[in-house]
């Protein structure tokens, strides 16, 4: 009766994409349809600015964990952000491919859709691989690399969110389709901060609700499945600027990873900020987005 109970109050069934729009995907949110995938974005900004922020987020995350960079760049800069399939409303791929090269392929499709040249392109821990290997694929339109957390090393974590480890677990992860415990998004997300009192009920809702959305759940459990190490040999061969912003506090991808980066990346500048996690422009917009600020004369027209 016991088990009944749990079972009753953790199930969370699907969530389809028409339930979720009017909640997450308020102006300027738009979607465009690629390859038959309804993508959603949004394109803030002037749009007469020759080179545009393209934002990337990470894992399980959407693009709303860059709306305080984005509030404030769209004053005077064009910035773009999306939903990775797999994740947020754009939702799974038909072909359940979560691999970094083909995250490559959809970003540079989607940029050509949106008319985008050369871009300064940032990423977050899963949003910064795609970044640094959009930079090997495709140099030509990328203008400057900031990579924040960035993923691609064979890294050790020290904590794993419980959301993730559920999802490599074989068995225990079927669950997951039906069951999802509110407290284990909040546990999640707490684990990535690097300051706990700065996670808001609000934010647990937003990706505790975005994790609902019809065909994540089992896109994450794929993802998972399909994580392998990226080519970082090859990030000498990295020649834009290139910043790089680390949370002291991580321990998803500690710090020291961060400075393999710098020391990879000709170049490139380090700045980590003492008292953040994993995500610091969520955490601390402000902060991280001062550090953005001083080193975007870098980045020539």
């Amino acid at each position: 009766m016991l088990a009944a109970l749990a079972f009753a109050v953790a199930k969370a069934p699907d969530r389809s994409l028409e339930s979720l729009v009017p909640r997450w995907a308020l102006p300027p949110s738009d979607f465009v349809e690629l390859d038959g995938q309804l993508v959603h974005y949004r394109d803030q900004g002037p749009s007469g600015d020759p080179i545009p922020l393209v934002l990337i987020h990470g894992t399980s995350a959407s693009l709303h964990t860059w709306e305080g960079w984005a509030t404030e760049l769209s004053a005077t800069r064009r910035v773009i952000s999306f939903d990775l399939p797999g994740f947020g409303l754009t939702g799974p791929n038909a072909e359940g491919d979560y691999r970094a090269t083909r995250y490559v392929a959809f970003v540079r499709q989607l940029l050509a859709r949106l008319g985008v040249g050369r871009a300064i392109v940032v990423g977050n821990s899963l949003g910064g691989e795609i970044a640094w290997q959009l930079a090997l694929a495709d140099p030509a339109h990328v203008a400057g690399l900031v990579l924040i957390d960035a993923a691609g090393f064979d890294f050790v974590p020290e904590s794993v969110p419980l959301g993730f480890r559920v999802a490599r677990w074989p068995v225990v992860r079927e669950a997951m389709r039906w069951v999802l415990p509110r407290r284990a998004i909040e546990n999640s997300v707490i684990d990535v901060y690097g300051d706990p009192s700065r996670v808001t009920a609000a934010l647990v809702d937003r990706y505790y609700e975005l994790a609902l959305r019809e065909g994540n759940r089992v896109a994450l459990m794929q993802r998972m499945d399909q994580m392998t190490p990226g080519p970082v040999e090859r990030l000498a061969d990295i020649k834009v600027p290139t910043l790089i912003l680390w949370g002291g506090r991580d321990r998803l991808i500690p710090p020291r990873w961060g400075q393999a980066f710098e020391k990879g990346i000709p170049g490139s500048q380090l700045v980590v900020f003492p008292k953040l996690g994993h995500v610091p422009q969520e955490e601390d917009p402000a902060a991280t987005l001062a550090a953005l600020r001083d080193w975007l004369p870098r980045v020539q027209p």
